[in-house]
């Protein structure tokens, strides 16, 4: 069993998809166990997304110059540079622009291999690449070379952890171990049967 973090981002939310969304997870099994509807603080952003995470942040960077680079565009025409961290800082000051300015739904969701399952069913982060059936595959068109044109981050309506450290990192982050409830739903039931 385990435990990731899904961020519902104002994307999402102001296209009224929050249901879609939250259906595609239980489908599968996965309970949530954790959620808040709120308006992110530029702080809790910035933890959420930390600039000090130089892997983090150089792997944004690297994502959007292959991408540039897939599209035949020049980055130091459209960005003014082609160096990953720079242009990671630049994503993660949109990222956080972008999760401050309006609602967000934090979700915890729990199950056999939550967190691999959870990046399944987003699909893709560049959604422009997201297979059909996931949910940037089905809700999202966007690419990194339309965001960077307009100085903001990818609409891939969705945030899910990467990884274990990563998803207990984000649901200490957002959560606090009171707020996370622990109950059994009818897809446990079948498995522990």
């Amino acid at each position: 069993m385990e435990q990731t973090l899904v961020i519902i981002k104002p994307d999402a939310i102001a296209r009224a998809i929050i249901g879609d969304i939250i259906t595609r997870f239980e489908r599968v099994g996965l309970r949530v166990v954790g959620a808040k509807f709120i308006k992110p603080d530029p702080d809790t952003a910035n933890k959420h997304y930390p600039t000090e995470r130089r892997e983090f942040i150089d792997g944004m960077g690297q994502k959007t110059l292959d991408n540039y680079k897939q599209q035949a565009m020049d980055p130091v025409k459209e960005l003014g540079t082609d160096d990953t961290h720079k242009i990671g800082l630049m994503v993660q000051k949109w990222l956080v622009e972008f999760l401050t300015s309006g609602p967000a739904l934090v979700l915890v969701l729990e199950g056999p291999h939550a967190i691999e399952l959870v990046r399944k069913i987003a699909g893709h982060t560049l959604p422009s690449q997201a297979q059909p059936g996931t949910i940037r595959g089905d809700y999202s068109f966007d690419s990194s070379a339309l965001a960077n044109a307009s100085r903001r981050p990818i609409r891939n309506l969705v945030h899910a952890s990467g990884n274990k450290q990563e998803a207990e990192f984000e649901i200490n982050l957002w959560f606090k171990p009171v707020e996370l409830i622990d109950y059994n739903n009818i897809h446990q039931q079948h498995m522990t049967d």
